[in-house]
């Protein structure tokens, strides 16, 4: 029995030893990364610079190279760290790079439907579709324009309300965001103190916290084994049904009602479209009322967090640096006057309008960006990266990128300026990412963050409560990167 046990000892560790060296040697065509253990992967060091945050892949992309790969148990996700690795990936690999990648937790939640998930001949349609409707609805044009100017004064009558006094913005910024989203989806705007509307920004803030939780990490290894337990991840999936179901609800008021000549919101455009595909008897067509769900689902969160997060973090950065503020208002004074402010003021405010990509560039609304899948395997950089690896392209390391920028940690509108002053379009802004899946919403995105942020800027001067010498300007831990919670008093520059 002895010579049995030892035997075992000396025979388990040998067999282990082996069984690690074959997982190294099958996963030798992989870019290199942080050495992979079997099981955990290299989810070890993640615990050892406690936990994921938006420096931990920029820091590895320093040990291992611009593109490396990160094992999550048997998992590998390589990743695309700085501008030259990303615009290689996205733009001159973009058909190699084109699918969504889906993990088991985001499958659950979108049923590989919508725009943001959906893959092949269905996703080409989603989008073609979303970027019609948009049009028509006016993205970037005039029409548009009115109903973000419309919110832009809402929300200056509600921080006028607040007489100086320190509040938390972040609500009525959410608010007014989401109210062009609304109208253009729905046709309504929703009230702040809408009970709908409580329960779906909380369900959002749920899910952006849950992204970042162990919780979160073993679901995507363990799936099968998670939806038989409970805890949180059941709550993070119940909380993606709070938009959906209202969707739902949206889709059949549309059904009811009397149709116009004129489609008046993104629904009406979907079903019109929907109806000629019918009668056309195409089998590949892929409208149908799941898709319209999760497309809606799909625009309102990256709309979202692509313009309040950083209306949020600009309330903050310019309440540190009142300095800025007068610059922009003196700018705004001496070119506008006593005009309204447009969209295409943008083109004469030069200050102004560098002043907001640098508030997207130093604090980027997203922790990495959306996962890729291979449609093939792809030869870059001397690696293969097999069909159906996953991709990161890394956008916050291009707008860190070092090589690129002069002061890639420092808040400076000088990036977006040449040594005249003129506002100067760097290739290496990536804001709103690059290639075929780019942000559908950017020219609204655009126009909502220039026309909130000059109405407020010319109303009010933003600062710190008493006491407050100065705001943290270290991000919440959350997929989204946001600010910490913080009250700022909107003090009127005059009556």
């Amino acid at each position: 029995m002895a010579e049995i046990q030892l035997s075992l000892s000396v025979l388990l560790p040998i067999l282990l030893l082996l069984y690690f060296l074959k997982l190294l040697w099958s996963r030798r065509h992989y870019p290199p990364g942080p050495l992979a253990f079997p099981i955990i992967g290299g989810l070890w060091r993640i615990a050892f610079e406690k936990g994921f945050d938006g420096m931990t892949a920029i820091k590895a992309a320093k040990q291992y190279g611009n593109v490396f790969t990160f094992w999550v148990g048997h998992f590998p996700l390589v990743f695309l760290s700085g501008f030259d690795a990303v615009k290689e990936g996205l733009v001159d690999h973009a058909e190699g790079f084109l699918d969504r990648g889906s993990t088991p937790f985001y499958e659950k939640v979108s049923e590989g439907k919508g725009i943001a998930f959906a893959n092949g001949h269905a996703w080409k349609q989603q989008r073609r579709l979303g970027q019609m409707v948009l049009t028509k609805l006016g993205a970037g044009k005039r029409i548009m324009e009115d109903k973000i100017e419309d919110e832009a004064q809402q929300l200056v009558e509600i921080f006028a309300s607040q007489k100086g006094k320190p509040f938390d913005p972040i609500l009525f910024i959410t608010n007014s965001v989401s109210n062009v989203t609304f109208s253009l989806m729905f046709g309504y705007r929703w009230s702040v103190e809408d009970p709908n509307f409580e329960k779906l920004i909380k369900s959002n803030e749920y899910m952006l916290s849950f992204g970042l939780t162990i919780f979160y990490v073993l679901y995507e290894l363990f799936p099968s084994i998670m939806d038989r337990l409970p805890g949180p991840h059941k709550k993070a999936l119940e909380s993606t049904e709070m938009l959906l179901s209202l969707s739902k609800e949206e889709i059949r008021k549309h059904r009811e009602q009397e149709p116009t000549q004129e489609p008046r919101d993104f629904i009406d455009y979907y079903l019109s479209e929907m109806e000629k595909e019918k009668n056309k008897n195409d089998p590949t067509s892929a409208l149908d009322e799941e898709n319209l769900i999760h497309s809606i689902h799909d625009i309102y969160f990256a709309g979202l967090e692509t313009i309040s997060t950083p209306m949020k973090w600009a309330l903050l950065i310019l309440a540190n640096r009142p300095d800025v503020q007068d610059k922009i208002f003196k700018e705004i004074e001496d070119v506008v006057g006593s005009s309204n402010i447009c969209y295409d003021d943008h083109k004469r405010l030069p200050y102004t309008h560098a002043v907001i990509h640098e508030i997207q560039r130093y604090r980027y609304p997203i922790l990495v960006g959306a996962a890729r899948q291979t449609t093939r395997d792809v030869h870059m950089r001397g690696y293969i990266i097999p069909k159906g690896t996953y991709i990161v392209p890394n956008l916050r390391s291009v707008l860190l990128d070092d090589e690129y920028w002069e002061t890639p940690h420092k808040f400076n509108p000088n990036h977006f300026l040449d040594k005249d002053g003129n506002f100067v379009a760097r290739k290496e802004f990536l804001g709103f990412s690059t290639g075929p899946r780019s942000c559908l919403g950017e020219p609204v995105a655009r126009m909502e963050l220039f026309i909130f942020l000059t109405r407020l800027l010319r109303v009010f001067n933003f600062q710190p409560p008493p006491g407050i010498k100065e705001f943290t300007e270290e991000p919440a831990k959350n997929l989204s990167a946001s600010p910490q919670p913080f009250k700022v008093c909107a003090i009127p520059r005059n009556n």
